[in-house]
């Protein structure tokens, strides 16, 4: 066969019906980060990687000694198990990686929903549901892809891995424990979300903390003391500030965003009684890293900021805030300029779409993206989906769409080891 033929055979292979369900049986499991069904998921997914005769390597990861790790990415979701999964093809060559997060963010407020988010919804060509773009639908592009090429009795060149991973809303942890386990490659793809773009870089995401102190007393002498509220508001409009500044020059990937670099105080808790004046307000957030910071510089940045306001304020010049760095932790990342992943995906996307080749892009939000990256591994995303859609109550994706970037895992995949070779 020659090399129009087995990409031909491959793309026939392709099943639409079969994708459907299988998004379907995916968005039926609640795997939310931490919880049970997120490692139920994964148990899953091995099977069905073991029906597509892969090496399956499924394992226990040992927390403890991840944690420990100097470079351990962090996480927020309280676990007692992490369950790592990879699936390879068998034989010799370059390996490329094709990469997806099985965890998904809670569902919120539950009267926001149309029914229930587990329990997914069809409307014509839509799925409805939680979990059904970020990144259910990566994650079954992946097994379709990898189904087709093995239904169309195609070896590849070279090797294919599946990285099925846990703990990616919330730091990382599964993919940091991937890699660290040895599962390494020459390039990867990760499925998430792109509305068929190619995302070359990543923004960093830094989970804060900030603590501002008051002094409490009855609600009916206030002025006896100083609410942590009121205390906080310089604090709010220093951010507010800071993220002006942090935004004035984004990078040419990142400048079609209205803010590149978000900052943005995503709970504020204050006061235990309503007559009572609140001793403390504890405000958590996230500082957007720009690509090519180093975190610490964005950590000093933001910690200098509260310093200065705090210097300005007569009662928090004596009573500062305090800020510490809990949760996940993301650096920037991006694929090496001129790297032939980017060229060969979206060839592989024109090819099978019949358009031009889809447009680079700096994606605003952190992900696994910076993880295989920081190895040396060349990494990019491009997926099924809209990422505007994900972690909200009208989280859906397009079956047809899925099929779209299906078709250019497969193609992509059967032409890696003559890009990756090089």
């Amino acid at each position: 066969m020659t090399t129009n033929d087995v990409e031909a055979a491959a793309l026939a292979a392709v099943d639409e019906a079969a994708i459907g369900r299988l998004l379907l049986e995916l968005l039926e499991v609640p795997s939310v980060t931490g919880s049970a069904a997120e490692s139920e998921l994964q148990h899953l997914l091995a099977g069905h990687l073991e029906r597509l005769d892969l090496d399956v390597d499924l394992w226990s990861m040992n927390l403890p000694e991840l944690r420990a790790h100097e470079r351990f990415p962090g996480s927020e979701a309280p676990r007692t198990e992490a369950w790592g999964l990879v699936g390879e093809t068998r034989g010799d060559g370059p390996t490329l990686i094709l990469q997806g997060h099985v965890d998904v963010v809670p569902p919120g407020d539950l009267a926001q929903w149309e029914g229930d988010p587990f329990r997914p919804r069809v409307t014509g060509d839509v799925v409805h549901g939680r979990g059904a773009c970020d990144m259910k639908a990566g994650v079954v592009a992946i097994l379709a892809a990898l189904a087709a090429i093995r239904a169309a009795g195609v070896q590849p060149r070279g090797r294919v891995a599946a990285h099925f991973v846990v703990s990616e809303e919330d730091g990382g942890l599964g993919a940091f424990g991937t890699l660290e386990r040895g599962h390494t490659g020459d390039a990867c793809i990760i499925t998430e979300p792109t509305s068929g773009a190619l995302m070359t870089a990543n923004a960093g995401a830094l989970t804060f903390r900030v603590e501002v102190p008051g002094r409490a007393t009855h609600g009916s002498t206030r002025y006896a003391g100083v609410s942590a509220i009121d205390a906080y508001l310089p604090v709010h409009q220093a951010l507010a500030r800071l993220e002006t500044r942090r935004n004035a020059r984004p990078d040419p990937l990142m400048s079609e965003y209205p803010i590149p670099y978000p900052l943005s105080v995503g709970t504020v808790q204050a006061g235990d009684w309503a007559s009572s004046v609140p001793d403390l307000l504890v405000a958590e957030g996230r500082l957007g890293v720009q690509l090519g910071e180093d975190p610490a510089d964005a950590r000093a940045e933001l910690e200098a900021c509260v310093a200065e306001a705090c210097a300005a304020d007569p009662w928090l010049r004596s009573h500062p805030a305090v800020v510490t760095w809990p949760g996940g932790q993301f650096a920037s990342g991006r694929l090496p300029s001129g790297h032939p992943l980017a060229l060969l995906v979206g060839t592989a996307h024109a090819d099978v779409t019949g358009a031009a080749p889809p447009p680079e892009r700096g994606a605003p939000y952190g992900s696994d993206l910076r993880l295989y990256a920081g190895t040396g591994i060349p990494t990019l995303q491009y997926g099924p989906g809209d990422v505007r859609l994900a972690h909200g109550p009208r989280e859906q994706v397009s079956v047809s769409e899925i099929v779209t970037v299906t078709q250019a895992l497969v193609v992509a995949t059967l032409r890696s080891i003559d890009v990756l070779a090089r």
